[in-house]
């Protein structure tokens, strides 16, 4: 009989059978690599959940899709100064139409965000995050769990009020309730401090540590009086119909805006760009996991190949040459590998698909104080992704496969007549 006449048809047929020959190890080898897909799945998944949060935090609580400050905000941005409003000298709302005009912006909010000292209260510091609520809860949904306004009790202060609203963590360690006053000092733009007593018309919970624990709402117009900033902003954020158009808008920006201000993209952010960095070491993590878990292919088929010495002799006597007795056995291990990578990926997308819907709390097994500076919410998705399936898959086949090639080459250097003596 000719094999080479053939083709790769009929040693893929070979190698087909062979894996029958014994079910007990069949199964073990697709076993090990179906736990290294489906951890692939499931870790990949999660990773990129907390990615998106991060991501959305980010947009939602800081930056938008774009933002604009003054270089000297952004030289101390860390201790949120109000004195650099940004496009000093420029009209607050022309600057507003201007941007809005830009093609792509789907809405532009002033911002102001302040440290406050409080009175008489267990708490004795906090941020005020000037907004205006009502009209930034039509773009965003602030609470990333629901995808709700965030308000649990009463309601957000109106324009131009003495109210505000605080977090539901903030209500629970002060004693604060609908109703009651917080009085605190904070510093205006002018240098001078202030002093306000606020009424708490609502209590929110965004299920984010860093604003459920600190922040106190007030409504932006009244916050830009108190602190004397007139008509101008610290802040503004600019959101996009999508977040892929930040670059071309901030582009436009530019344009607006003096050289003393400064245009950032949310992709530019400390931590979004911190963990895109390590995104290569993620997927370095994987690589090990399923390395480790081809070690078992590989040990299986050195040991197929050491016990099947006298058929790979016969396979030489009948006239197949190396090449073919080393396809047959590289056939063997992908078949085993391409079974293993699809039930991995059958089950992590079937887990990915069910937890998608229901949020993972980090704060369980980290911690709440672990996620008060990280730009992540306490509730992350899975995201479940038919890219990262096939991503997974190719991943658990190629190097599930590759590993293999050194024990299949080991078949082609044994010699016929002497395996036949064995």
């Amino acid at each position: 009989m000719s094999y080479n006449r053939r083709g790769a048809g009929t040693l893929v047929k070979i190698a087909f059978r062979n894996n029958f020959r014994n079910i007990r190890r069949t199964m073990f080898c697709i076993i090990s690599v179906g736990i290294a897909v489906l951890f692939i799945v499931f870790y990949s998944s999660a990773i990129k959940g907390m990615l998106n949060s991060m991501h959305e935090v980010v947009r939602v609580f800081e930056l938008g899709d774009v933002q604009a400050v003054s270089a000297q905000y952004e030289a101390e941005s860390e201790y949120s100064p109000v004195q650099y409003p940004v496009a000093e000298g420029m009209s607050l709302n022309a600057v507003i139409e201007q941007i809005k005009a830009i093609p792509g912006v789907k809405a532009v909010f002033p911002r102001i965000m302040a440290y406050a000292t409080l009175q008489e209260n267990v708490v004795k510091h906090a941020n005020l995050w000037g907004i205006n609520m009502n009209q930034e809860t039509m773009v965003n949904n602030f609470n990333l769990t629901d995808r709700t306004d965030g308000l649990v009790q009463g309601r957000y202060p109106a324009l131009d009020s003495n109210e505000c609203a605080i977090g539901l963590s903030f209500a629970e360690k002060t004693g604060l309730s609908i109703g009651d006053r917080i009085p605190l000092k904070t510093t205006s733009a002018q240098f001078s401090d202030k002093m306000w007593a606020p009424v708490i018309t609502g209590i929110f919970q965004f299920d984010y540590a860093k604003m459920d624990r600190q922040a106190i709402i007030a409504d932006f117009s009244r916050l830009q009086r108190l602190l004397v900033l007139d008509d101008a902003s610290q802040q503004i954020v600019v959101y996009a119909d999508k977040p892929e158009m930040s670059r071309d808008i901030a582009r436009e920006m530019e344009n607006i805006f003096s050289p003393d201000d400064v245009i950032s993209q949310w992709n530019e952010q400390y931590w979004i760009v911190m963990m895109n960095m390590y995104e290569p070491l993620f997927y370095a993590i994987y690589l090990i996991f399923l390395v480790v878990a081809c070690f078992l292919i590989v040990n299986t088929i050195t040991m197929i190949i050491h016990e099947r010495i006298k058929e790979i002799g016969m396979m030489g006597s009948l006239g197949m040459t190396r090449g073919e007795i080393v396809n047959v056995f590289f056939f063997e291990s992908v078949i085993l590998s391409m079974v293993g990578a699809t039930a991995g990926v059958l089950l992590g997308g079937l887990l990915t698909g069910i937890l998608q819907n229901y949020p993972l709390r980090w704060t369980a097994f980290a911690g709440e104080s672990t996620f008060v500076e990280l730009p992540a919410a306490n509730a992350i998705f899975m995201d479940f992704s038919w890219l990262n399936l096939l991503q997974s898959w190719l991943m658990g086949v190629l190097v599930a496969s590759l590993f293999t090639l050194f024990p299949s080459l080991k078949s082609a250097f044994v010699e016929p007549v002497e395996a036949l003596r064995r």
